[in-house]
């Protein structure tokens, strides 16, 4: 068996690879093993992008295809401009290097269960208190100086013309309904001026979701009890990291949705905050309304994007 990482020309070939763990895995083990770390227990997770796995109960070790080099980037750098600013943990970076021209990060493994285990389970007010920590924590991430993610690509205008451009193409192919398709060019003319495009940027996860955080039960009480995967940071306009758990999990009610909002700072829901919202969530890199709204029946309650901001964003 080769101990040299391959060189992948597309996603796809990598993708195989990925899938093929006995491939792959004694070079993970050399790497940790390289590093003095604990290799015992390997455990793959087949999930995810890159290459992971587990070793014992505290590490983990990403690796990652010269093609994703730019998650390397983004997860090494918000990793190391967060480590100590925020009132939750993140994975701490143990050991980092590259073979074969494959960047990897040895990093903590961090206690909890995972929030997608957790949060189809939590009762109403558990939930909404887990937003409001969501929407502390996202304010938190972004009152941190953005250090050397200040020259993550895309840069926030760039990416935002280029989302415009391409926002109704995307939504045509992922099967948006004509009913909302119909009033896209009027949002994106609104979003022109509703989302800051030379604001001074700020840190943006892009994923607050249930699989991207652990939670902990205490005294009966679930709380955030941390925060991982930082390979998709941008640097650009605050709300934007409102989108995810707006989608996945506050589902329209009311009080999840004033959680969340209060949790981040925002005293008052208007019609120019949901506006730029729905903007924002159509204009995300991983949007797919159709697949992303977790409110049961959205399409048929909605007849335009107008009502459609009103049900995901009410009060």
């Amino acid at each position: 068996m080769s101990m040299t990482l391959p060189h992948f020309a597309d996603a796809d070939s990598f993708r195989a690879f990925r899938a093929d763990p006995p491939r792959w895995l004694p070079i993970a083990i050399d790497i940790a093993r390289s590093h003095g770390l604990d290799i015992s227990a390997p455990r793959v997770f087949a999930t995810g992008t890159n290459l992971v796995v587990g070793f014992g109960d505290n590490l983990i070790l990403k690796i990652f295809p010269p093609l994703l080099r730019a998650q390397f980037v983004s997860e090494h750098g918000s990793l190391t401009q967060l480590a100590g600013r925020l009132h939750l943990p993140i994975p701490e970076i143990v050991a980092e290097g590259e073979r074969d021209g494959w960047p990897y990060l040895a990093i903590t493994r961090l206690a909890g269960t995972l929030g997608s285990e957790v949060w189809p389970h939590l009762a109403e007010a558990q939930r909404e208190r887990v937003l409001r920590q969501i929407g502390e924590t996202i304010a938190t991430v972004q009152r941190a100086p953005l250090g050397p993610l200040e020259q993550i690509e895309p840069r926030w205008a760039d990416f935002m013309r280029a989302q415009m451009q391409a926002c109704r193409a995307r939504h045509t192919r992922l099967g948006l309904a004509p009913k909302f398709l119909a009033g896209l060019d009027d949002l994106l003319r609104d979003a022109a001026a509703l989302i800051p495009i030379d604001a001074p940027p700020v840190i943006l996860i892009g994923e607050y979701i249930p699989e991207n955080f652990l939670l902990a039960c205490h005294n009966d009480q679930w709380s955030l009890a941390g925060l991982f995967d930082f390979g998709d940071v941008l640097a650009g306009w605050r709300d934007y990291d409102l989108l995810g758990p707006s989608a996945f999990m506050a589902a329209g009610r009311p009080g999840r949705v004033r959680s969340l909002l209060e949790g981040f700072g925002y005293a008052k829901l208007d019609y120019s905050l949901k506006r730029r919202l729905m903007a924002l969530m159509l204009l995300h890199r991983a949007s797919d309304l159709n697949n992303h709204i977790c409110i049961e029946g959205w399409q048929d309650e909605a007849d335009d994007l107008v009502e459609l901001q009103e049900l995901i964003w009410p009060g």
